[in-house]
């Protein structure tokens, strides 16, 4: 049995396709360990046979952690205990350009005004994102691309958002305007939150409620930036 099928929950008979990927994964590396034991023991003489031998093992120990790191890290983000995604949700009405309103802070994003999300569909049909903000200490725009995809259901806010290989992150949409023009995500903890709006301020009164909720969710509304966003400054708007 591969190792890593031994933490599938599913029944063992069932049918479970990222369990067959994890299967093919570990016959792979053990051919390969098989046959580097071939390939050493024909070719050289027995003592150095098993000094290129533990070589080999070990070679092969680090493929294989080296592939369960991947396949961990591969994983759909959970959505975290009392956060409930949007359902009924469509995902090409949220394409396009968001202002990031508030957030609470993490490096990536420290220290940024302006920021900004765009989604759009690519030519394989996923999700395309780029994230830009300015640096006003460099006097200078930076810009992030990366991918999204749904983890639970096409019409559940449930993404997973990459920027780098296959390590994902957890984007969970818990508000939502019925015209898409204001949204309040999750990530994959509560030390994770935006507010997003199609224009640079919010309608009246909605500031308050997001707050509200996002409090009653548990977040640490105390930690909340607001972000700069009022488009006239001289550092001029991204285009």
């Amino acid at each position: 049995m591969s190792f890593f099928r031994r933490s599938c929950k599913t029944d063992m008979t069932s049918h479970c396709p990222r369990c067959e990927a994890q299967d093919k994964l570990h016959h792979c590396l053990h051919s390969l360990k098989t046959s580097l034991q071939q390939h050493t023991s024909a070719h050289l003489p027995p003592e150095r046979s098993n000094m290129r031998l533990s070589s080999a093992a070990l070679c092969t120990v680090g493929l294989a952690a080296l592939a369960g790191a991947a396949l961990y890290a591969s994983r759909s983000p959970r959505v975290p205990e009392g956060i409930q995604p949007v359902e009924n949700f469509d995902i090409d009405r949220y394409l396009g350009k968001w202002y990031e309103l508030a957030r609470i802070d993490h490096s990536f994003e420290k220290g940024l005004q302006r920021t900004q999300a765009e989604y759009s569909r690519n030519q394989q049909g996923g999700i395309d994102v780029t994230n830009r903000g300015y640096d006003p200490k460099r006097a200078e725009w930076k810009i992030s691309r990366g991918r999204a995809k749904p983890t639970i259901a096409a019409d559940i806010a449930a993404l997973k958002v990459s920027f780098f290989g296959p390590f994902y992150a957890g984007y969970n949409v818990v508000a939502l305007d019925d015209d898409y023009q204001w949204a309040m995500v999750i990530g994959s903890s509560l030390k994770y939150f935006w507010i997003l709006s199609r224009s640079p301020s919010l309608p009246k009164g909605v500031e308050e409620r997001l707050l509200h909720q996002a409090h009653l969710l548990g977040v640490d509304t105390q930690k909340i930036l607001w972000v700069h966003q009022d488009g006239v400054n001289p550092t001029g708007s991204y285009k």
